[in-house]
C-alpha cells in the first residue's frame, strides 16, 4: 500500500463537498468556510466556468484556508493546477487524464480520485494504476448532471470489499438521502447543491457529518 492510499483511507471519509461555479472568490471562500466549519472533511474545487487565470486565484484562496483548517483541497480535473499550487490532491473524471500519469506526478502523498460513473471495473483499473479513491455516480437523480449514469447502491459495497479503497458517492445527494449510501458502503458523500445552496451551509454540513459520526473508516 502506497502512502497516498493509506493517507486516503483516513482523509476520504465523511463530507466531501464540491465548489459550485462562483465567480466571486470571496464569496467563494466564505461558503468553503462555513462548510468546513460545519465538519466537511475534504474541499473539491470545480469550477467549470472559470478562466485559467480565475481558477489558479481561487484555488490558491480555497487551499490558504483549507490548509489552515487541516482540510485537504483536491482539484478537480485539472492536473497542471494541483501541481502549481501544491494541492492535496487532483480528482480525474473519464475524460480528464491518465491516471497512471497523474499518480507519477503527484507522487505518493497526495491524494488521487477517479471517477467510475457506474461500472465496476473502470475503478479496478484506476486502483491499478494509482488511484487511492474511487467514486460511483449518480447515487441519485442528478441536478447537476441530468443526464448522468445511475449507479446502484450495491456497486459501493462491492467496491468498498473488493478494491480496499474509499468509496465516495456523488450525484443527487442530500441530507435526506445520504444514510442509504453510506450504509450501504460508501465511505464520503459528494456533495455541491444541497450544502452550497443552503440558507445555513454550516448547518447543512452539520447534518451530513453526524451521519458519519459512527461509521468507522
Amino acid at each position: 500500500m502506497t502512502s497516498g492510499s493509506r493517507l486516503a483511507l483516513t482523509a476520504v471519509h465523511g463530507l466531501y463537498v464540491i465548489t459550485p461555479d462562483e465567480a466571486d472568490t470571496e464569496v467563494l471562500s466564505r461558503k468553503v468556510s462555513q462548510a468546513i466549519a460545519g465538519g466537511a472533511k475534504l474541499v473539491q474545487y470545480r469550477n467549470k466556468m472559470a478562466s485559467p487565470e480565475l481558477r489558479l486565484i481561487q484555488a490558491k484562496a480555497l487551499l490558504g484556508l483549507c490548509r489552515l483548517q487541516g482540510v485537504p483541497l483536491i482539484v478537480n480535473d485539472h492536473l497542471d493546477l494541483a501541481l502549481a499550487i501544491d494541492a492535496g490532491g487532483v480528482h480525474l473524471g473519464g475524460e480528464d487524464g491518465d491516471v497512471a500519469s497523474a499518480r507519477r506526478a503527484l507522487g505518493d502523498n497526495r491524494l488521487l480520485g477517479a471517477s467510475c460513473y457506474n461500472r465496476f471495473e473502470l475503478a479496478v483499473a484506476a486502483r491499478e494504476a494509482g488511484a487511492d479513491h474511487v467514486a460511483f455516480g449518480a447515487a441519485f437523480a442528478s441536478p447537476t448532471k441530468p443526464g448522468a449514469v445511475s449507479a446502484p447502491h450495491a456497486l459501493y459495497a462491492r467496491a468498498r470489499s473488493e478494491l480496499g479503497v474509499p468509496v465516495v458517492a456523488i450525484g443527487g445527494i442530500t441530507a435526506d438521502n445520504a444514510a442509504q449510501v453510506v450504509g450501504a458502503g460508501a465511505s464520503a458523500v459528494a456533495v455541491i447543491t444541497d450544502v452550497f445552496s443552503a440558507d445555513d451551509i454550516e448547518a447543512a454540513a452539520r447534518r451530513y457529518s453526524a451521519l458519519f459520526d459512527t461509521v468507522p473508516t
